[in-house]
């Protein structure tokens, strides 16, 4: 087999890359990783997706949270905070050490692309893990409070402003990390990982020659959205504020346009057809990611469904 590229951000990202590691060969899986929500914090700069895919990877991911370091402590924040300091921003003391090299290091001029990598190689992870840019690309959020950063609204607001739409400030000028576009053409298949639609995987799919690259392959999207209601994060309340129903079959329109095929969860089964009249393959069973064996089980079936659909 080729390698597979995986589309991914957030925790849904994440657990999706992990089954897929776990149960390709080594080497046989690119994860392009959102990094629209991206800032600089405390003078450091954050990638909070790019760090929860690796510490997934990894096996070094807080198994409860979903994000940062099993284990990590937080006395460095507990200081900031009785300091006067922002304390909103949630960094663990071993988090904080992964931020001060990357941020020294991008300081030097050093690409964000060949940080990771050298990150990786560090912490042994066998998968290629890629920065969807080097160039800094941020997400912010038209809300009915104005326009937000990202972190400003997920975070800071716990996402309690009404979302209007969103603006990837300077992606028109972008340019794809190196092997990006690279690890697409070759790949077998490409898989959207049940991230959020708006803000996880549309960053990465607005960089020029990203959307354009993805659609001459065979896609598989997985849905964010279960029972009308998301795993984790604010996908459905999004889709809500939208004007547009939270709904699996939302988000098979949402990536229409590049579909091969749509994975479904055996809740929203009566959805099926519909996804078929928008000439999507549907692919129906449990896509609950709640155990390492539910990933790693989810990831098999994927490979299967992407390999039939490659063949056809």
């Amino acid at each position: 087999m080729k390698s597979i590229v995986a589309l991914a951000g957030g925790v849904g990202g994440a657990r999706m890359s992990d089954g897929l590691a776990e149960v390709l060969p080594p080497g046989k899986l690119t994860v392009i990783v959102n990094t629209g929500d991206d800032f600089e914090h405390l003078g450091l700069n954050i990638c909070p997706d790019l760090d929860t895919v690796c510490y997934t990877l990894a096996g070094l991911a807080n198994s409860q949270l979903g994000w940062g370091r099993e284990g990590d402590t937080w006395e460095a924040l507990s200081t900031i905070g009785k300091l006067g300091g922002p304390s909103w921003f949630r960094l663990g003391d071993r988090d904080i050490g992964w931020h001060l090299e990357r941020s020294r290091r991008l300081r030097r001029g050093q690409p964000l692309s060949r940080i990771m990598r050298d990150f990786c190689d560090i912490f042994e992870i066998a998968s290629s893990v890629i920065p969807m840019s080097d160039d800094p690309l941020p997400t912010w959020v038209d809300t009915d409070q104005g326009e937000l950063a990202f972190q400003e609204y997920f975070v800071k607001r716990q996402c309690h402003p009404r979302v209007k739409g969103f603006r990837f400030e300077g992606v028109e000028r972008a340019k794809p990390a190196p092997g990006v576009l690279e690890s697409i053409h070759t790949s077998e298949f490409v898989v959207i990982c049940p991230s959020n639609p708006w803000v996880s995987i549309d960053p990465i799919l607005s960089i020029p020659g990203v959307r354009q690259a993805v659609r001459e392959k065979v896609v598989i999207a997985v849905s964010p959205i279960i029972g009308g209601k998301t795993v984790k994060g604010p996908a459905a309340k999004m889709y809500a504020e939208l004007g547009i129903q939270p709904s699996a079959l939302a988000v098979a329109h949402h990536y229409d346009d590049i579909l091969t095929g749509f994975v479904i969860d055996r809740e929203d089964e009566n959805q099926a057809s519909a996804v078929s009249d928008l000439g999507i393959e549907p692919y129906v069973c449990n896509t609950w990611m709640k155990t390492r064996r539910d990933r790693q089980e989810l990831a098999k079936q994927l490979i299967e469904f992407g390999s039939k659909l490659v063949i056809q």
